[in-house]
């Protein structure tokens, strides 16, 4: 079936959870250069917070207008990733993703060298739009490449590039623009992503003339399926949930827990470590059991915020509750992902997009509603009771999701059954 950018083989859904396909062993090349490319991506979106005292005490802004930066940043990922799929619709992937590149370097050079407060918010919305772009295509081509057996293990690992950053990139960053300043980091940004348009142009195959026939007309009209905003659904609710607590875990830590404000970002890192395990556990098994993994993880996350607002004075059983919170909450993110594309058929590019936009609306919505718990009765536990709602409303359109290929399966096992007996 035709994309924008080639043809993406979609597998069946009567085969999607079946043992007997065979996966390569490992992944292609260009799936670990796509993955570098969401690293870059995912520590720009959050490198901003660690750097937030010292941009604002050299640009004489106060800390909390500082904070724009990332606001901004959030709402060109939810505009930008659909808006970008649909303009560059008829654009081959590989272009595509190289002049994301190309705007996404040019955006941090201006952070780095401008002065002005609101020049530095439209270059940042700017590298959000970019970013959107990249993040939508990358997972198209990542499936692409990888093939039906193994698209699920494919955008795991490009997922874990955004993990990683958090884990290694964003504290880099931070480390990094303490000792020569807050612009250091945004000057490697840019040369390290200048440097992967090189990494794409030679490792991104060429587009096939399929990309010629598609118009603006066929994408839409294949988001028409059900099952694409059921998932979703389920992108925006899982990570609301799970990044509404996430966003106040240091309060929770250091108020509620007892912890040390010096030991919070290990703990912080033991998210992220817990998140990058999931996405790539996540996203190998659900090749093969694709909505298994979404309702298991459905599950999971709101069970660990409960018990990490209940145990939150305790500081053994928090820390490790943490851990496996970024494990079940975020590792069914590469099976959802590959559920969309795979459901939207003929408009994979722009089903990807608009789970990119899910994830970052889910965010905003849970972490808004966090917030402003944390002046109630509630406190500190308030974030992780909201995420505790929230994520529990995974299960509704991962359960539904399973009924109906449960139901597919049924019927395609029954015609066939007819036909033979014919």
């Amino acid at each position: 079936m035709s994309t924008r950018g080639g043809t993406l083989q979609a597998p069946a859904d009567v085969r999607a959870e079946q043992p007997g396909q065979a996966a390569p062993a490992r992944l292609p090349l260009v799936v670990y250069i796509l993955a570098l490319g969401t690293f870059l991506m995912g520590t720009t979106e959050f490198v901003v917070a660690g750097l937030l005292p010292e941009i604002a005490g050299d640009l004489n802004v106060s800390v909390a207008r500082t904070g724009l930066m990332i606001t901004v940043f959030a709402v060109g990922m939810i505009i930008g990733a659909p808006l970008m799929a649909m303009l560059t619709l008829r654009l081959p992937k590989r272009l595509t993703l190289m002049l994301a590149l190309g705007v996404f370097a040019a955006g941090h050079v201006v952070v780095a060298v401008g002065s002005d407060f609101t020049l530095l918010l439209a270059a940042r919305f700017l590298t959000a739009i970019a970013t959107g772009a990249f993040w939508a295509v990358a997972n198209v081509a990542a499936a692409n490449a990888a093939g039906p057996a193994a698209s699920s293990r494919a955008l795991g690992l490009v997922g874990a590039g955004a993990m990683l950053a958090n884990v290694v990139g964003v504290p880099l960053g931070a480390f990094a623009g303490q000792l020569v300043g807050w612009r250091g980091p945004f000057w490697a940004l840019a040369v390290l992503s200048a440097a992967a348009i090189v990494l794409i142009a030679r490792t991104v195959a060429h587009d096939g003339p399929a990309q010629q026939t598609v118009s603006v007309r066929s994408e839409l009209t294949a988001l028409r399926s059900g099952r694409v905003w059921l998932v979703l659904a389920a992108c925006a609710a899982t990570t609301g949930g799970v990044l509404a607590a996430y966003s106040y875990i240091a309060l929770l830590l250091t108020d509620r827990t007892g912890i040390a404000s010096g030991i919070v970002p290990l703990v912080l890192v033991g998210f992220g470590l817990g998140a990058l395990a999931g996405s790539l556990v996540g996203g190998r098994l659900g090749d093969r059991r694709p909505h298994t993994v979404t309702i298991v993880a459905a599950a999971g996350a709101p069970l660990l915020l409960l018990a990490i607002s209940l145990l939150a004075g305790y500081a053994v059983p928090t820390v490790i509750l943490v851990a496996l919170l970024g494990f079940f909450g975020l590792g069914a993110n590469p099976v959802l992902m590959a559920l969309a594309v795979r459901f939207a058929k003929q408009a994979p590019v722009l089903a990807s997009a608009l789970t990119v936009s899910a994830f970052n609306l889910g965010t905003a919505i849970g972490s808004g509603i966090a917030g402003r718990t944390l002046d109630s009765s509630l406190g500190a536990t308030g974030p992780a009771l909201v995420g505790t709602v929230i994520a529990a409303l995974t299960l509704v359109p991962a359960v539904a999701l399973a009924l109906l290929k449960r139901r597919r399966t049924a019927t395609a096992i029954a015609q066939a059954t007819a036909g033979t007996a014919r």
